[in-house]
């Protein structure tokens, strides 16, 4: 479907240009993760401005600036009498800016992978021609449709990556392999192919490498330059799924044709809960033992990775203490295996399965689960990297805007020549809607600690503001890669 960018907006935008007081020339607007509501986290990652404003700035020029007047304004005419019965809609503005050519708007970022508390401006706009002062919260949106999802998600898999890297480095005194522990499963449970990318992006941006939405490793090439044919991106490994499973009938010659015949060297995940998880693990796999430690010839590390994919993650990875003593759903299946291929010890004491054998488990991960995981394999003796996680749309897609408050508001407009400081602070409220007055600005103190400064003049300015222009006048002025992000964040 054809976009029309004169209608990317909620419908009262439209006519917000006429209700602004009389010889309105500015209006300057803050981005704003206002509020926190997953317990713990109070920090935000600074994420997907690029890519939102990159797409902001396409639409408009593929489907507004080149493509001719008339026709881009009598779509918007036809639109406004359809559903308004206006026969003669006012659209002089929208000539005029077809005639200029481009979007007068100034978008000024902190830089992407920056860790802000939460109240700290991300982001500010506003426009650079008196002319399009409607322009600034026009594409407010746009912008906020685009802006929070991959932030929230980046805020997310960082969390992931944290726990991750801390348990990781308890049990085996090293974080390498935490880039590939968190597997972004989440794109065949997203709201749209749109939000899957975006979503996507945020868990590269944070760190990890795993990851099966194809789509977020290229959208990686298109918004932040990062190609994928010279850089790792994202990877992942052949796996199968329960259709493969059950089309066999038989977990003996299901497991046995894909370790030795189609994939005998190398990584293959093998989904494992199709009829009875426990009697594969019980009867199966230890039949296959010999088979399993024999695969070898491939460039990477040659291992069968067994994947239960229903019940309670934690119950089943680590033990259920309620099920019968010596049982297998007692011991769980990562005890379980060690008891079938053993292993080797880290230096911090922990067992490590065979490198012959691992698990996967992409069933509601949550972020508690991750980490009630993490410690039942510890205070057990095993080592947390025993397990990789696939993180889905449960994480991922159980979010608003809400989740971190997330808000483009106003805080400054220029009326007939004088600049008037504006927020809004509502008393029904309790205060997490407060917003900012005037020009801001975001600055590290003496401590390395990032805060804001509010109240400011337009033409106000201070040499350690981190709030620096990204977008100008049609054109990207700064601009990131993914790998830079990721280093940022590790900073």
């Amino acid at each position: 479907m054809k976009q029309i960018p004169t209608l990317l907006c909620d419908f009262y935008k439209l006519s917000h240009r006429n209700l602004y007081p009389e010889s309105t020339q500015l209006i300057y607007s803050t981005w704003t993760p206002r509020t926190t509501r997953v317990t713990g986290v109070n920090e935000v990652v600074v994420f997907g401005q690029q890519m939102a404003v990159k797409k902001l700035h396409e639409v408009f020029q593929a489907d507004f600036f080149d493509r001719p007047k008339e026709e881009v304004i009598n779509e918007y005419k036809e639109f406004i009498t359809g559903t308004l019965g206006d026969p003669n809609p006012e659209v002089d503005h929208l000539a005029d800016l077809h005639d200029l050519g481009y979007l007068p708007l100034e978008v000024k970022t902190l830089d992407e992978g920056t860790v802000v508390p939460v109240r700290t401006p991300t982001l500010t706009i506003q426009n650079t021609n008196s002319k399009f002062f409607w322009l600034t919260n026009f594409v407010e949106t746009i912008l906020s449709c685009e802006l929070w999802a991959p932030a929230t998600s980046a805020t997310l898999a960082r969390e992931y990556f944290r726990i991750l890297t801390k348990y990781s480095k308890e049990t085996t005194g090293s974080a390498d392999f935490v880039p590939f522990q968190g597997h972004d499963f989440s794109m065949r449970g997203m709201s749209s192919m749109q939000s899957a990318t975006a979503s996507g992006l945020g868990h590269l941006a944070a760190g990890f490498l795993g990851t099966d939405t194809c789509p977020a490793i290229y959208a990686a090439r298109h918004y932040y330059g990062d190609d994928y044919r010279k850089v790792l991106i994202g990877t992942s490994v052949p796996a199968t799924e329960h259709s493969v499973q059950c089309s066999y009938g038989d977990d003996v010659k299901y497991f046995e044709r894909i370790i030795t015949e189609v994939h005998p060297n190398g990584i293959v995940s093998i989904v494992s809960d199709g009829y009875d998880f426990w009697d594969v693990i019980g009867r199966v796999i230890p039949a296959l033992k010999d088979k399993i430690m024999a695969r070898k010839g491939g460039a990477i590390v040659d291992k069968v990775v067994i994947r239960p994919d229903s019940g309670d993650p934690t119950l089943i990875l680590c033990g259920d203490p309620s099920a019968p003593a010596g049982s297998l759903e007692r011991k769980g299946a990562v005890e379980a295996l060690y008891d079938i291929f053993g292993g080797t010890k880290t230096e911090q004491g922990y067992k490590c399965l065979d490198s012959h054998i691992g698990l996967i488990y992409g069933d509601a991960i949550t972020l508690r689960r991750c980490e009630e995981i993490c410690s039942l394999l510890k205070a057990k003796g095993f080592a947390s990297t025993n397990v990789v996680f696939g993180i889905g749309s449960f994480t991922y897609q159980y979010n608003t805007r809400d989740t971190f408050g997330f808000a483009l508001k106003s805080t400054l407009a220029v009326i007939n020549g004088d600049e008037k400081a504006i927020f809004k602070n509502p008393k029904t409220d309790d205060g997490t809607k407060k917003s900012q007055k005037g020009k801001v600005m975001v600055f590290k103190d003496i401590s390395g600690t990032i805060k804001f400064t509010d109240g400011h003049k337009l033409d106000d300015e201070m040499s350690n503001n981190l709030l620096t222009t990204l977008y100008k006048n049609g054109t990207m002025i700064k601009t990131q890669s993914l790998t830079e992000i990721r280093k940022k964040l590790q900073e």
